[in-house]
């Protein structure tokens, strides 16, 4: 056996009882060696691990229903999301757009193949300076469906995001977001609130309709993936080809391609991607996502009641990367861009119609 080997096995075996506490937490990572072990998953440990979470958000929700109207309700058990149109009126949406296109605030920028994700942050200095922002994200028409969806009463990562979406055209310009893919083993919630029209052709968010359920083929699907990402070590955001899809007996993607002040919210433990863009496009929207630990029973702890994290969860997460990228432990993601406006070809003197 080589140094190497027998340092690896020390390692994990003075870090079992972390790895084994990961079991219980939101974990994805088939690195550790407990999730990752082939043997265990054989014998139904990430399944275990998708049908208890499932469980405990089910029950979640339950606590959360006043927030979602019973036909919202009934539509998201059976499809895996929700969708208000005209969310605002339109005064509110014209103000809450002319503050938008106004805004210029510190930014992040990640690049995917050849498309661009810009964001920035809603923390407490830019509310400040932006009522309609803030009114808005105060709105239960807002944070409602986002809370149910995610089965947790608690402040969402919250941001401003711009897709600067271009055509791939060769080998390794591909967009990974478009493939069909979960973003893990369990429910979690993304909501995307469209601040201009979006084009059938310009990267649109799509979603396999009834894909968050947990079905029989379901199941042994996520037990096969589990098993393959034992032996390769990969994460557990699982990808799908359309033709498995087919083969689960879900419906082809639906693309939303929607009206300004539009509001989608999804569980992305259902199948979904960003669409293939034709041509050049910006798409700006008001992006939040939400996961905490899915075997909480909790519906209320939130990290957002300590002072300085309430409005910072997106800052406070590029902190911890940037600490982790100075020791060497992660490669960088989200690179700082100074300040800058989330729509860069809209003059600041543009009235929105």
């Amino acid at each position: 056996m080589s140094k190497g080997s027998v340092l690896a096995r020390i390692r994990n075996i003075l870090l079992a009882p972390i790895h084994a506490l990961q079991i219980l937490s939101g974990n994805k990572e088939f690195r550790n060696p407990i999730l990752g072990s082939e043997r265990l998953n054989r014998k139904g440990l990430h399944v275990w691990r998708v049908k208890t979470a499932a469980r405990i958000a089910g029950w979640r929700r339950k606590r959360l229903r006043h927030l979602v109207t019973k036909d919202e309700r009934s539509f998201f058990a059976a499809n895996g999301f929700i969708e208000r149109r005209n969310l605002l009126s339109n005064e509110d949406f014209r103000a809450l757009v002319r503050e938008v296109e106004l805004l210029e605030a510190p930014a992040r920028e990640m690049r995917e193949g050849r498309a661009v994700t810009r964001r920035i942050p809603l923390t407490p200095d830019v509310l400040a300076k932006n009522p309609a922002i803030k009114a808005f994200l105060n709105s239960e028409r807002w944070t409602g469906p986002i809370r149910y969806v995610g089965g947790f009463n608690v402040e969402p990562v919250l941001s401003i995001q711009t897709i600067f979406g271009t055509p791939s055209q060769g080998a390794g310009e591909m967009d990974p977001q478009t493939d069909l893919h979960t973003d893990t083993f369990h429910s979690t919630a993304k909501a995307w609130y469209f601040l201009y029209d979006v084009p059938a052709d310009e990267g649109p968010f799509t979603y396999v309709a009834g894909s968050h359920k947990l079905t029989r083929r379901r199941l042994a699907w996520q037990k096969r993936m589990s098993i393959l990402g034992s032996r390769g070590w990969t994460g557990g955001s699982f990808r799908i080809p359309l033709s498995a899809v087919k083969r689960l007996h879900l419906p082809m993607p639906t693309k939303f391609a929607v009206p300004a002040n539009t509001l989608v919210v999804g569980d992305t433990f259902g199948f979904h991607a960003r669409g293939y863009s034709a041509r050049s496009s910006v798409r700006v929207e008001f992006y939040a996502s939400q996961r905490p630990n899915p075997f909480l029973p909790f519906v209320n702890l939130d990290v957002a009641h300590i002072p300085f994290v309430r409005g910072r969860k997106e800052v406070i997460g590029w902190y911890l990367e940037d600490w982790l990228v100075r020791l060497g432990l992660q490669r960088e993601i989200w690179r700082p861009i100074g300040q800058a406006r989330p729509r860069p070809d809209i003059p600041s003197n543009h009235t929105p119609s």
